[in-house]
């Protein structure tokens, strides 16, 4: 049966991250017509738990983004799965090498910056454009790379295969590199070691998963992230690390198929195990999330154009593409292959369009630095990645991906 102009319409909205796309340009025009206003919008204390501030920023940012963790964590653990794409340690290695240069890349040429201006202000936000937003860069990578022979481009799955690599190290740099300012929750923490109170909550919720929901048989998603997703929630939030990425644990946890058919293949969401369940309900949700994300981060005045907003652009436009193409090519130096269909100049336009950075980065710059002037230099960068995307179809066409992929 068709769908209904209005639901496909919907459906187009929702697939194609356009909500993400509308609340970061509202946010963008709303700051520098009014910033007063917009500031407080987004800044005015909704409520206060326990003297904690919760905002609308505070509310996206550091709950509703959980979400959204939680589906990036979804897809590198079924990624891991018999058959998925990170299963086969010969398929993956080269994408995996290509995904370290392209961490690594981006993250020495914003460094060197910060040398070579003299600017240790700005060394924190070294990780923001280690950054590739899947989403954007796998919309832009179908139309580079149209179909061979009715079958999807291998520089396609080269992409997504080093894109979902690319979300577990930023997931990893993130908890590792980027501890937070502990704001407690509950009087009788004050003064306890914050590690100690992260491990052992975030342990808690853990093996209230794998013992006890395990035992009972439960395959309610809900019954994983009310309880000890919001057990997840507190120890990260009380442990200093940013509790954002409280739930993608429980990716690990939930009971999942025994293997995977491939992100974004034609029913991978439809599973009727509990991570894909979740995933098909959240999904829709996670997009609504993400416009009001893009709402609240995005809405930086022209004049915050600085230092920081070169260095980051510049650490994504060029630091992504350079990395990937070198570690790729030490790769193959050591006996790995590119897959078959794909050469060096796919390659070069794959680097290039891993280097749209815009949702992890516009995350990692808030992160990275407090309200104020450095913030709003590095979220521009991450802002203007957003140019990469027609660079990408320009150097396609330059390239001549489309001639050869029919």
């Amino acid at each position: 049966m068709n769908k209904s102009p209005q639901k496909r319409v919907i459906r187009f909205l929702l697939e194609n991250s356009v909500f993400l796309i509308v609340g970061a340009a509202v946010g963008l025009v709303w700051a520098n017509v009014d910033h007063e206003s917009y500031e407080f919008i987004k800044e005015t204390p909704a409520f206060q738990i326990n003297h904690v501030p919760a905002s609308l920023h505070f509310l996206i940012n550091d709950i509703a983004m959980a979400f959204f963790f939680l589906l990036a964590g979804k897809e590198i653990r079924e990624a891991m799965l018999p058959k998925g794409a990170l299963s086969n340690v010969r398929t993956a290695a080269l994408p995996i090498m290509a995904t370290l240069g392209g961490m690594a890349g981006p993250a020495i040429i914003y460094f060197s910056g910060t040398l070579l201006f003299n600017a240790p202000e700005l060394t924190r936000g070294w990780a923001i454009p280690m950054a590739t937003d899947i989403a954007f860069s796998y919309l832009i990578a179908r139309m580079v790379f149209p179909p061979i022979g009715g079958k999807g481009h291998p520089a396609i799955v080269f992409l997504l295969l080093l894109a979902i690599a690319d979300d577990a190290g930023g997931l990893i740099v993130l908890a590792s590199f980027y501890p937070q300012e502990v704001h407690n929750f509950f009087p009788f923490l004050h003064g306890m070691n914050p590690l100690l109170v992260f491990v052992v909550g975030a342990g808690t919720a853990i093996a209230f998963c794998l013992f006890l929901w395990k035992k009972l048989k439960i395959s309610n998603f809900w019954f994983y992230l009310i309880g000890p997703g919001a057990i997840a929630w507190l120890a990260f939030h009380e442990g200093g690390i940013h509790p954002a990425l409280a739930l993608v644990p429980l990716a690990w946890c939930m009971p999942h198929e025994h293997s995977d058919i491939g992100i974004w293949a034609v029913g991978e969401s439809e599973g009727k195990d509990t991570l894909n369940r979740m995933e098909h309900w959240w999904k829709s949700p996670v997009e609504l999330i993400l416009g009001l994300f893009g709402f609240v981060n995005a809405g930086v005045e022209f004049s915050a154009l600085g230092l920081g907003t070169g260095l980051v652009f510049f650490g994504l436009l060029f630091g992504k593409p350079i990395g990937i193409v070198l570690f790729t090519k030490i790769g193959q130096a050591f006996g790995l292959r590119l897959p078959r269909g794909m050469n060096t100049a796919d390659l070069v336009v794959v680097g290039i369009a891993a280097g749209i950075g815009f949702t992890v980065a516009l995350f990692v710059s808030v992160v990275a630095f407090p309200l104020g002037t450095l913030q709003d230099s590095v979220k521009m960068g991450a802002l203007f990645s957003f140019v990469v995307a027609p660079i990408t179809i320009i150097a396609g066409l330059i390239l001549g991906t489309r001639r050869r992929s029919k």
